[in-house]
Order: C-alpha cells, then sequence, then structure tokens
C-alpha cells in the first residue's frame, strides 16, 4: 500500500517562514481535504510536497513509502508516484497534450501503443473536446478546459499519489463535476491517494473525503471527518484561528 507520510514539516517561501509543523499521513484510496484561509500554507503545502524551486524545507520530511524525497527534484518526486493538479494550470505553446504524454509515458516506460485511443476515451470520459487533444497545452483553453486537462493528464499518467491544488478554483458546475467524480473513481478504480486543498466544502458533494484538517498560521490546528467541514461552514475559520 503507498504511503506519503508527512513529519513536522517546516519550510521556507524565499526568506519566509510558512509551514510550521505539518504532520500528515495519505494512504492508497484514501482522500484528505485540508482547508484553511487565505495565507495558511494550502498551497506552499502542495508546492513543497512536489518541490517547487524556490521552498525551503527547514525541518521535517516528506516520506513516499520508505524514501524520504525532499532531496529529490521535482521530476524525479513525479516519477516515484507524486503527482500535481495545478490551481493555475501552465501554457506550454507549441507542445500539443497527445505530445506531452506520449514524453511523460515513455519517460516512465509505459506502452504508448494505444495511447490515441486511450486519451480520446480519457476526454471523453472527463468531457474535454477531443480537438483540444492536439492543440498546445492550456493555451487560449477556458478554465473548465485547462481544469479537464489536468485531470486527464492525472488519469493517463497514474500517479500513486495527487495533490490537488484548488481544483475547484475557476470552475463552473459541470466542470467541477466531471473533475470531482472522475478523481472520486480514480481512488475506487486505482486506489489513488487525493490529497485536495481547497477553500470550499462544495468539491466534497462528488470527491468524497474520508478526513479533513483545518490548516492555519501554517498548522493543522483540527482534524476529523468529514463532519468537520460541515463544521466550518457553519462557524467559518475564526473558529479555528485562536
Amino acid at each position: 500500500m503507498t504511503v506519503l507520510s508527512i513529519r513536522d514539516l517546516h519550510a521556507k517561501a524565499g526568506d519566509t517562514q510558512i509551514l510550521n509543523g505539518i504532520s500528515l499521513t495519505v494512504r492508497a484510496g484514501e482522500v484528505h481535504a485540508v482547508m484553511g484561509p487565505n495565507g495558511a500554507g494550502k498551497s506552499t503545502l502542495s508546492a513543497v510536497i512536489m518541490g517547487k524551486p524556490g521552498y525551503t524545507v527547514t525541518k521535517g520530511s516528506i516520506m513516499l513509502d520508505d524514501v524520504d524525497i525532499v532531496s529529490l527534484p521535482t521530476w524525479k518526486r513525479a516519477l516515484a508516484g507524486l503527482h500535481l493538479v495545478m490551481q493555475y494550470p501552465t501554457e506550454i505553446p507549441g507542445v500539443g497534450i497527445d505530445d506531452l504524454l506520449d514524453e511523460a509515458l515513455a519517460e516512465r516506460g509505459s506502452d504508448r501503443s494505444r495511447l490515441a485511443a486511450q486519451i480520446g476515451a480519457e476526454a471523453e470520459r472527463i468531457g474535454l473536446n477531443d480537438s483540444l487533444i492536439h492543440r498546445s497545452v492550456n493555451v487560449d483553453f477556458s478554465g473548465g478546459e485547462k481544469k479537464r486537462n489536468e485531470t486527464l493528464q492525472l488519469a493517463m499518467l497514474d500517479p500513486r499519489i495527487v495533490v490537488l491544488d484548488e481544483l475547484d478554483s475557476g470552475l463552473d458546475i459541470d466542470a467541477l463535476r466531471d473533475c470531482a467524480r472522475r478523481v472520486e473513481d480514480l481512488t475506487n478504480e486505482r486506489q489513488l491517494g487525493v490529497l485536495v486543498i481547497t477553500h470550499y466544502s462544495r468539491i466534497f458533494d462528488d470527491l468524497k473525503p474520508n478526513f479533513v484538517h483545518i490548516l492555519a498560521k501554517g498548522r493543522i490546528v483540527a482534524s476529523g471527518g468529514p463532519e468537520l467541514a460541515e463544521q466550518l461552514e457553519r462557524d467559518g475559520y475564526d473558529a479555528f484561528n485562536s
């Protein structure tokens, strides 16, 4: 069973201390939601997990199974089975979605003999117009198209653990439903472990969390089941921000 284990994680963005002792364990097939106000450290957490430049771990560990990945570059973390669905997906002019996936799967040693058919099937399942598959990645895409594309890439690359950094940001109801349901299906079909970072509980209508964690001032200040998100909707973040 794949396990992402974060222990006493402290990290800086530049010279600013952001994370102040995060401990969190995500197992295969589980959905963990991290919620918190702006500035709590949610996106910093996702960046540190994936090894984004500009962030420094000052204390603690990030273990993927038996390997501490803190010293690994981002591409090695991806090959090891981590994946990030970005809040603001990057545009890559001149590189088609199909070309991107072909190269990524080749690097993983995956069978690409049916790649076109597999991409087409995933595009249909996620509601992404298949005419976009040969277009430059995310260039002139709508917000919904970008997130559908990110979710398609997730399904095609088949990681063991995914971090969803505000998947719901900028999505309409239909796109949110389609993306969230596909991720939910992956937890059941492939035992994908999910760490979903979000402000709002509306995503939980289709992506069901096993655990909810409240992040404030760089620390997890409360953890519980889905009922914790209901309390948050009722009482707001101020109840956890003291």
